[in-house]
């Protein structure tokens, strides 16, 4: 059994941090689960272009408020509380914050837990990370 509790991984080196977010991963590739939980929170007021070519992602909202634009088709989703979103066709994608957002995400393959975007918004595919 894993338990882990998130105060104490946000102290550690489980806690990513980047330009508008930050992540704590909770569970990553090393846990052998098949997928990797974190625990993500968008800064108020940014916007970011992911796109996650090699990764599949779903995201469940826990609080704050903002969108998702699809940015392959313009279509815009609004982000709130108990809102769940799933990249199932690894959309390119515009999150943005309109207030801090905290969200729960699962990532499948599994990360390995230092990644960071690369400049397509993307992060490596997981045999890189091999």
């Amino acid at each position: 059994m894993i338990v882990r509790d998130l105060t104490e991984a946000r102290a550690g080196d489980r806690l990513v941090i980047a330009d508008g977010w930050d992540s704590t991963r909770l569970l990553l590739a090393g846990d052998a689960m098949g997928f990797s939980f974190h625990i993500t929170r968008i800064h108020a007021n940014t916007s970011h272009v992911f796109h996650y070519k090699h990764h599949f992602e779903s995201v469940y909202c826990i609080s704050g408020e903002g969108s998702i634009e699809e940015l392959d088709t313009g279509k815009v989703h609004q982000i709130r509380p108990g809102v769940l979103y799933a990249l199932d066709r690894n959309d390119r994608h515009r999150l943005s914050a309109t207030t801090e957002m905290v969200m729960a995400c699962c990532f499948n393959p599994p990360v390995s837990g230092r990644e960071v975007h690369r400049e397509d918004g993307s992060y490596a595919p997981a045999v890189e990370h091999a």
